[in-house]
């Protein structure tokens, strides 16, 4: 019988709202894959209500790994989203250099900024130690305003043409590929793919809906790190996770709920559970 295949998902923990962890663990499970959690920090919520708890991790992260390093645990892929300092940088490049080898890959949602703006809790200096953390994926997630920073270009909105996307992406060092979320283009949101190695780039677009929902960025980098575990090809998978994001945010919208509670994915799962079959 297959062995089912591992993923190591480092990521805050939220109990209320559907992002980071929250959403990770659900989406991986559903694609027939054993989610591990690393959390970062623990949350009542995230912070982008007024008021929440927090609990930093920091501390608390190499002695937990470690266990799985006594342990002789092993995995098929590693994926890390929103980090909160340089010293959570620099224990999850430890974390790589302990757990990765020939087979598995790494996928890195280099959670940054938003809206042309690094998080409050962003500093220059995180900003530096993510542009070395980056050198050790397979792939990263950035939207645009991440790329621009990890370009070192200027921000110019969401809609931005495929040449500048592709100008950006040539700017980053480090990755093997590039998926540029969240471009946006009339009524469709655009993802573009670049290889920076073989230069090849592919363009993947779903129909947008006007609206915006925290978590969203979570939920396509679970998606596509569950796909790429699996055994899908970049192409494949960006493409199925662009299409689960769309048929969530269709839903959660027919739905009339609170933007800050994420998208409803528990409705959506079977679409990823009939991937697996």
């Amino acid at each position: 019988m297959e062995s089912i295949k591992r993923v190591a998902a480092i990521n805050d923990l939220s109990g209320f709202c559907r992002c980071s962890l929250s959403v990770a663990i659900p989406i991986i499970s559903a694609m027939g894959l054993w989610c591990c959690p690393l959390p970062t920090a623990i949350l009542s919520n995230h912070t982008g209500y007024d008021d929440f708890f927090f609990d930093d991790y920091t501390e608390k992260m190499e002695p937990y790994y470690k266990m799985w390093k006594t342990n002789n645990v092993n995995f098929d892929s590693i994926y890390t989203g929103f980090l909160g300092s340089v010293k959570q940088i620099d224990i999850v490049m430890d974390f790589i250099k302990n757990f990765k080898n020939d087979k598995n890959i790494v996928v890195v949602d280099p959670v940054m900024g938003d809206d042309g703006v690094l998080y409050s809790t962003y500093t220059k200096d995180m900003q530096l130690e993510m542009k070395k953390l980056i050198k050790y994926a397979f792939v990263i997630t950035p939207n645009v305003t991440e790329c621009s920073f990890l370009s070192d270009t200027k921000y110019e909105g969401e809609h931005i043409s495929i040449d500048k996307a592709r100008d950006m992406c040539k700017k980053i060092e480090g990755p093997k590929n590039i998926v540029l979320t969240g471009i946006r283009s009339k009524d469709k949101i655009i993802n573009f793919v670049y290889n920076t190695q073989t230069k090849e780039e592919t363009i993947v677009s779903r129909n947008a809906v006007d609206v915006y929902y925290a978590g969203t960025g979570d939920v396509f980098s679970s998606a596509l790190c569950a796909f790429l575990t699996k055994g899908f090809n970049l192409k494949e998978s960006v493409e199925k996770s662009a299409k689960f994001v769309e048929e969530a945010v269709k839903h959660t919208f027919m739905c009339k709920l609170d933007n800050k509670e994420g998208l409803a994915i528990e409705k959506c799962l079977n679409l990823l559970w009939e991937e697996n079959l």
